[in-house]
């Protein structure tokens, strides 16, 4: 039963008791609390006073209540110290949140603390406490209890919709790094070379059918190959090996991105060039002497050596230009104009002598020699051979501009960093005088011994067809794996890691050698009918005597190759001195095995002593360099992984060669010696020599093949 309403209990609106709601207290000499600014004023309004019995619903009252007395305004009492914030951080004092301090900045590109590209100077390191109080994207209250009277305030309006989201980035494909960056380098590198090699291979079959493999063929050959020579002697080395290297520093360092050194560098060597032509021109009957005193002691042969050369002489001079401008490309990057361009100069070589067939006929319907050729078949060679180096040099400005490069002639040359590049160039220039050294020797020996022998394919001509077609894999692999791992050398080097350097070189070794050694020892296997395919048309006892040297050179390829890959190291510590030094050596083995075949052969076999001559210098070479750069390198060039690898492609291969070989020689004894008994013979055997290596690989888990194999399978989506 409810108890009678006691007016004294809560006084109401006439009352004497306290308004503001405040208990009496019963001690008159307590001090009062301070009043609680939520409840100062919770019992003026008290349903019970009132005996309201449809107020005295608790929600009613809640609702009631709160909505008719808000908070006090600002100002009244102390605000309280709010519940879900962290503390402020001191001035000075790390923030809690952030688990790693943005690093100081670094120079634009991949870097060491940032290795994917991102600008260190506008990168936000978060932590987990960042990502989850931020995640709302909402502002926090200030005060705890705010939320409980914005509740309750009720839709001042209607309600807004939400922005809609923007749609989201789509991710950017994803890139895959190192090896794919190299993979994808080194296949447009690899695409054009062969096809540069393919063409060159068209120019050899024309040139060999216009002039032949005797006389003829080795006066213009050596016309043709001196300026190569020359320029390499003077000009190239140094181009080819030190000014990538310093390129690559130029754009990193300077403040231009590089783009001044380049044009010093391409303007020095164009009156260098300039200047070497106009002497090598006046002294070209000087050169042929130097070349080949067989044919200088020959008037008529000496008389149409001097007159290709000096067509071909200039050369050099659109020679180092495109080689210049191939270099700034791969420094920034673009590695396809270089070896693609050379292209354009075999086919306006094959284009020339096929016009020169066309009006003269070939070699073996003519019968040209030396005596016999016309002044005018003369000119038509000279000038085809002279633009095609012309077309060459020229193509490469498109692919320049849109590099974002201008040439502007500049004769500033003095304290700009050549005389540094000079020096490191002149060991590259005796490298390169060495190593031609070899080569003039050689020279001098295969026109001498093809000239005794009275036989056609045992000279020169015959030694640089073989070695053409011996040289592609080194060219289509091994050049374009490195081409595109020496500005990454180039950088690990300048950075002081030699452990990327060993990496990268061990990378090369290993990847080149999975190519490299098979098609060594199919060269061992299938040279002759690769030869009498391809040079037929000189007749079948050159071809056959072609297909013996190549055959020679074959298992040569496996230490050039290794030897090229090896030197690369040296040039990215910017020293020249020791492959210097490692050339003499195998210049000086080279020309003693030589001179050695010469005496102790016959005339019509010296110049197949002299390709595997060739080979056994690079054996000897090989040993010093790898001992040198593992001692520069701290001992370690993953040499274990390496001779591995090495020694189990061998391994498989030599079952293979035999197998492929035995299936050649028998089919060349059937069909004969023929083109077409050529063809059946490469084609089968080479398919019997491949499919044995390959099962033989797999056999011996050769980590090497069976990355290549799956690399494949993803491409073919298998």
């Amino acid at each position: 039963m409810n108890a009678p309403y006691d007016g004294d209990r809560g006084q109401g609106a006439g009352g004497a008791g306290p308004s503001d709601g405040s208990p009496t207290p019963s001690d008159p000499g307590q001090v009062d609390p301070a009043p609680d600014p939520y409840l100062q004023d919770a019992y003026n309004h008290d349903p019970y006073r009132a005996q309201d019995l449809s107020a005295q619903d608790p929600v009613a009252e809640v609702l009631y209540d709160r909505a008719a007395h808000p908070p006090p305004p600002p100002g009244t009492y102390q605000s309280p110290q709010p519940l879900y914030q962290q503390p402020p951080a001191a001035q000075y004092a790390p923030d809690p949140r952030v688990w790693a301090q943005t690093p100081p900045p670094e120079p634009a590109g991949p870097s060491r603390h940032l290795p994917y590209g991102e600008d260190a100077a506008t990168t936000q390191f978060v932590g987990v406490d960042d990502l989850v109080t931020q995640a709302s994207g909402g502002h926090e209250e200030p005060d705890a209890f705010a939320h409980l009277f914005r509740d309750q305030e009720g839709p001042a309006g209607p309600p807004v919709p939400p922005e809609p989201e923007p749609a989201p980035t789509p991710a950017p494909p994803k890139s895959g790094g190192r090896a794919s960056s190299l993979l994808k380098s080194s296949a447009v590198m690899a695409a054009g070379t062969l096809v540069s090699r393919l063409t060159g291979f068209v120019r050899s079959l024309v040139i060999t059918a216009a002039l032949g493999a005797a006389l003829l063929g080795d006066s213009f050959t050596i016309a043709y190959t001196l300026p190569t020579m020359i320029y390499i002697l003077t000009v190239g080395g140094g181009l080819n090996s030190v000014f990538v290297p310093q390129l690559v520093r130029s754009m990193k360092d300077d403040e231009d991105g590089g783009e001044a050194y380049a044009n010093r560098l391409l303007t020095l060597v164009m009156v260098a060039l300039g200047v070497i032509v106009a002497i090598a021109v006046f002294a070209a009957p000087l050169l042929i002497h130097l070349m080949s005193s067989t044919i200088a002691n020959d008037p008529a042969a000496d008389n149409v050596a001097t007159t290709f050369a000096r067509y071909c002489l200039p050369t050099i001079f659109f020679m180092g230009v495109h080689v210049v401008m191939g270099q700034i490309l791969n420094a920034r990057g673009r590695f396809g104009a270089m070896m693609w361009t050379p292209v354009l100069n075999n086919i306006v070589m094959i284009f020339t002598f096929g016009m020169f067939i066309w009006v003269y006929g070939t070699s073996a319907e003519s019968h040209m020699g030396v005596q016999t050729i016309p002044p005018e078949g003369i000119r038509l060679l000279g000038i085809g051979t002279l633009l095609g180096l012309v077309v060459q040099a020229l193509a490469m400005i498109p692919y320049l501009r849109e590099a974002g490069f201008r040439f502007r002639p500049r004769f500033d040359w003095k304290g700009h960093g050549l005389g540094k590049t000079v020096k490191l160039a002149k060991w590259t220039v005796l490298f390169v005088f060495a190593n031609q050294a070899g080569v003039l020797v050689v020279t001098q020996l295969a026109t001498a011994a093809g000239k005794a022998s009275g036989r056609n394919g045992a000279g020169f001509l015959a030694y640089s067809n073989a070695q053409l077609i011996w040289g592609m894999p080194q060219a289509i692999i091994t050049v374009s794996v490195m081409a595109a791992l020496l500005p990454r050398i180039s950088r690990a080097a300048h950075d002081n890691d030699p452990g990327a350097v060993r990496d990268d070189i061990s990378q090369g070794l290993r990847n080149s050698a999975v190519a490299i050694v098979p098609v060594a020892f199919a060269f061992l296997a299938l040279g002759v009918p690769m030869c009498t395919l391809l040079y037929s048309s000189s007749g079948t006892e050159a071809a056959r005597s072609m297909g013996f040297i190549l055959m020679a050179f074959g298992l040569g390829l496996i230490p050039y190759s290794v030897q090229y890959v090896v030197l690369r190291g040296f040039y990215a510590y910017e020293d020249t001195r020791t492959p210097f030094y490692n050339t003499v050596i195998v210049a000086a083995v080279n020309a003693a095995a030589s001179a050695l075949c010469y005496v102790v052969l016959p005339a019509q076999w010296a110049v197949v002593g002299m390709a595997a001559s060739y080979g056994l210098a690079y054996a000897v070479g090989v040993g010093i360099a790898w001992r040198r750069l593992r001692n520069r390198l701290g001992g370690d060039l993953d040499g274990a992984h390496v001779v591995r690898t090495y020694a189990r492609l061998c391994l498989a291969a030599i079952p293979a060669a035999i197998i492929g070989g035995g299936v050649g020689f028998a089919l060349l004894l059937g069909l004969g010696e023929g083109a077409f008994g050529s063809l059946v013979a490469l084609v089968l055997g080479g398919a019997a020599l491949m499919g044995v290596f390959f099962v033989a690989a797999k056999r011996m888990r050769i980590e090497e093949i069976n990355g290549m194999v799956g690399m494949v399978r993803g491409r073919l989506g298998r």
